[in-house]
């Protein structure tokens, strides 16, 4: 590649950070293994990276080359996904079991991927069965570039706040549960950064700010079912950005975080010097779960107080605070040229496909659907079918229509649900969620425009309520009960994509499918070929296969 070369170890040689030319390499080293720690006082095991839970934070800048070694010392295949990283041209990468052939228990994987023109406050997990529930998730920040002027000062420091839903039973329980019929149930409490604050003035703070100083949290979460809205005592917050875009700087007491959603806000230390509590609890349920952390002011005197801010009720108060989320149009992401030189409301829609999320509990079997078809891994990876032009023994294009009718969850159909988008069309997607409880969303690949969310079901006049202006460029959607949402996007990603609910239950019951977005001129231009050697495991029907590199020129 040429260039200078340089190398800094970092975190006990468990990252190494190579400069090669331009775009820097950060290498990681991962040893996955079992645990016991008691985060919610109940012994349990848990999954640890190195010995963390959570794991080890990524640092990392725009256009980045992240290369992780992952040594699987679980006793089950595993695979990582990293949540919201667009893998350009790199769907070989993206660590779903529609993909990607899982790491099998005593070896190991090495994964390379590009930060390619993002920004942003991201995570990673593994997405494998129900691992999650067990930990193996942690953050992954993506700086801007230096050269690129950021819409707010340096704050002091950069923090990482990973929320989330905690079950006390294993994943392995949590999977027999789902796999005999049942729901997973109410989880046993919330953490913040694998813990929860006892209030027993015990506590250690999860983080410490010097007084005066202004701080930016990434603040995600990471759980597998509850909507959380999250807050610190007596301290705003001020909104910079989301899911990888900078928005317009509002400031909140509270903020909702919807499965799988990161935000990231300023925090002034400007109080009376001493302990606080930041809140997490659980929204739009019977019974409220709360997880607390301190914060703690350098050389501050006095516990936190025992008055926990209390969270808003019901989701009108939520859909109110979406419609408050604006893109920052004079910010520059990424790329020097601001977000909204990108007129996303001027370009002509040729597809509109609505997908309306259904459950079923007949014969005593619980299974979650979009538009009537309820997904299934297939032994061979959809993404490994599709290369090695054997689709058609393994999956079928387009089972779902784009126009399902009202009542699309009175069948169901269990098998793999993959759709077929053509490639560089810009897509209308339509999220009708029928239910009594909120929904996430989340595609893989891409961002999107979410560009309305409204009550009632969609019909094509509701467009007239659209912003076409500055809607958050983003990757999660939350769809309140009975109601639907909109977005929009150019599909210019060649791959394979997952669409999923971020909901663990659901998506591992079948409520998933894949988006196949083929580059007609099968250039290297728009698409990677397949990963030589070692970095592209084969499975299923393709196991010994030799790996023909299809794509050719730019």
């Amino acid at each position: 590649m040429g260039g200078v070369m340089f190398i800094v170890l970092l975190c006990c040689l468990s990252a190494v950070w190579v400069v090669q030319g331009e775009d820097p390499y950060l290498y990681f080293t991962w040893n996955v293994t079992y645990g016991t720690l008691s985060p919610l006082g109940v012994p349990q095991q848990v999954i640890l990276i190195n010995g963390q839970f959570p794991g080890p934070n990524i640092n990392s800048t725009s256009n980045n080359n992240v290369v992780v070694n992952v040594f699987n010392n679980l006793d089950e295949p595993v695979l990582f996904h990293w949540n919201g990283i667009q893998q350009r041209k790199n769907s070989w990468q993206d660590g779903v079991l529609g993909t990607t052939c899982p790491i099998l228990p005593g070896t190991n994987f090495t994964y390379k991927f590009q930060v390619k023109d993002q920004i942003g406050s991201y995570f990673y997990y593994p997405s494998t069965g129900m691992h999650r529930a067990s930990g193996g998730f942690g953050g992954l920040r993506v700086n801007s570039r230096l050269l690129i002027p950021v819409p707010y000062p340096d704050p002091e420091d950069d923090y990482t706040v990973l929320i989330g839903d905690w079950y006390t039973k294993s994943h392995s329980a949590l999977s027999k549960f789902l796999d005999s019929g049942r729901s997973l149930g109410r989880p046993e409490g919330v953490l913040l950064n694998g813990k929860s604050a006892k209030g027993d003035g015990k506590d250690e703070p999860l983080f410490t700010m010097k007084p005066g100083k202004t701080y930016k949290y990434r603040i995600c979460n990471v759980g597998l079912k509850n909507s959380l809205n999250f807050r610190i005592q007596d301290h705003p917050m001020k909104l910079v950005e989301m899911e990888g875009s900078h928005v317009v700087q509002n400031t909140y007491d509270s903020l909702d975080l919807h499965v799988g959603q990161c935000f990231s806000v300023l925090v002034t230390a400007d109080k009376e010097p001493k302990d606080y509590y930041m809140v997490a609890s659980t929204r739009f349920t019977k019974t409220v779960l709360t997880g607390k952390g301190i914060m703690r002011y350098a050389n501050g005197k006095g516990p936190a107080s025992p008055e926990i801010p209390e969270a808003p009720v019901g989701w009108a108060w939520s859909l109110n605070q979406f419609r408050s989320f604006r893109w920052n149009l004079t910010a520059s992401a990424a790329r020097p040229n601001p977000q909204g030189s990108y007129h996303y409301g001027q370009i002509n829609i040729t597809r509109t496909i609505k997908l309306i999320n259904t459950v079923s509990r007949g014969s005593d079997k619980l299974r979650y659907a979009i538009n009537g078809v309820s997904h299934i891994d297939s032994e061979t990876p959809l993404k490994l079918a599709e290369y090695f032009q054997m689709a058609d023994k393994v999956f079928k294009y387009n089972i779902i229509s784009d126009s399902p009718s009202h009542d699309v969850g009175s069948t169901l159909t269990i098998q793999p649900n993959v759709l077929n988008i053509t490639f560089r069309t810009f897509v209308e997607i339509i999220f009708e969620n029928h239910e009594k409880s909120i929904q996430s969303f989340h595609l893989n690949g891409y961002s999107f425009f979410l560009v309305a969310i409204e009550p009632g079901t969609w019909s094509p006049e509701k467009r007239k309520n659209y912003n076409l202006l500055d809607a958050v460029s983003r990757h999660t959607v939350q769809v309140f009960p009975k109601s639907w949402a909109a977005i929009m996007l150019t599909f210019d990603n060649a791959g394979m994509w997952n669409l999923r609910s971020e909901l663990a239950e659901n998506r591992y019951l079948g409520q998933q499918l894949y988006i196949s977005v083929q580059s007609p001129e099968r250039s290297l231009r728009d698409e990677y070929n397949i990963p030589e050697g070692n970095a592209c495991l084969l499975c299923g029907a393709v196991k010994g296969l030799p790996k023909k590199q299809l794509y050719s020129g730019f």
